[in-house]
């Protein structure tokens, strides 16, 4: 079992930086060029990080390079709006069901009977989640959020006010959105606070380590197996993952529910949160859980890292991870 177990590691290290020095020559996809600063990254970088819940930690590309997290910032808070208020209340707000379109799209929400948002992972749905979280303004907010990826990483996080101002100064979408739900009651705050508070969240400075440690935590149903505390509760981190794979990857989530079956997360600035539960189909490295970072800032027309998709649905099919 051990020399199995070892000829695993051997072939998961090789896989990765093979992997990673095939797609860098590819440079598929294009930097988001709505948010200008996102679209001054350099498309060539690729990077991953696994993290076993040993602490064994595995990286391959341009993994010391950090990025914003932007849209993966949904999933955390709503985990802290769950944490405060509980899962019946924030659900009240705002419902669980995917939808095939955009994710700043208003399209279906105007042409339907829906009285609040379809999930949490697009954009109207993580407005009136920001609105939720607790606080009296914006930085309090924003500091609950921050609080919870303290408690996760151990370390303290900060804003790319670069980032930030090229987000506020181009967020024409995001305020007719949160006008919109503001006119339909389903703000819990102030329309320019609501904002604000969103587009700091999706300006948290971030990396590829970082995405990995909240992703085998979320793995372990919120249990931090390296540090031995239960940091999010069970069913909280289970809703999570359930709306990471079924709303997490924009409006190709289902494609990629399909071709890669595991949970996971995708923001316009190239990162991927992604969540590998325990398996005991497979004796392999990865069997008994992980958590994935991915950053690769070429995306494609959905919003998600071209690259970066690749890699995880070779990893996937390699050690035969996905859910099913």
């Amino acid at each position: 079992m051990e020399t199995y177990q070892l000829a695993q590691e051997s072939q998961l290290n090789d896989l990765l930086h093979v992997k990673i020095h095939q797609y860098k020559q590819q440079n598929d996809g294009e930097c988001a060029s709505y948010i200008p600063e996102l679209k001054k990254a350099d498309p060539s970088h690729l990077s991953i990080s696994l993290l076993l819940p040993d602490g064994t930690h595995y990286t391959a590309g341009d993994h010391t390079v950090s990025f914003t997290i932007q849209s993966i910032s949904k999933v955390l808070s709503f985990i802290t709006a769950c944490m405060h208020h509980g899962i019946e209340s924030v659900l009240n707000w705002v419902d669980v069901e995917p939808t095939g379109d955009s994710f700043n799209s208003i399209l279906r929400f105007e042409l339907t009977n829906q009285k609040k948002p379809y999930n949490p992972m697009i954009n109207a749905g993580a407005l009136t989640v920001a609105s939720l979280l607790p606080g009296t303004n914006d930085n309090e907010k924003l500091m609950n959020v921050t609080n919870l990826l303290y408690n996760l990483l151990g370390k303290e996080v900060c804003i790319n006010e670069k980032v930030f101002m090229s987000e506020w100064e181009t967020a024409y979408r995001n305020r007719a959105l949160v006008n919109l739900l503001a006119e339909n009651d389903l703000l819990a705050g102030g329309v320019d606070e609501t904002l604000l508070t969103y587009i700091k969240l999706c300006s948290i400075e971030t990396s590829v380590h970082d995405l990995a440690k909240i992703g085998l935590i979320l793995s372990m149903d919120g249990y931090d197996p390296i540090e031995q505390k239960q940091l999010i509760p069970v069913k909280i981190a289970r809703l999570s993952k359930v709306l990471m794979f079924t709303c997490g990857m924009y409006n190709s989530s289902g494609k990629f529910a399909a071709s890669v079956g595991i949970p996971a997360k995708s923001g316009v600035s190239g990162g991927i949160l992604a969540s590998i539960p325990p398996s005991t189909r497979n004796l392999n490295v990865l069997s008994q859980g992980c958590g994935i970072g991915v950053y690769g800032p070429a995306i494609d027309r959905y919003g998600n890292s071209v690259m970066g998709v690749r890699i995880l649905q070779d990893l996937v099919e390699q050690f035969h991870l996905n859910i099913f």
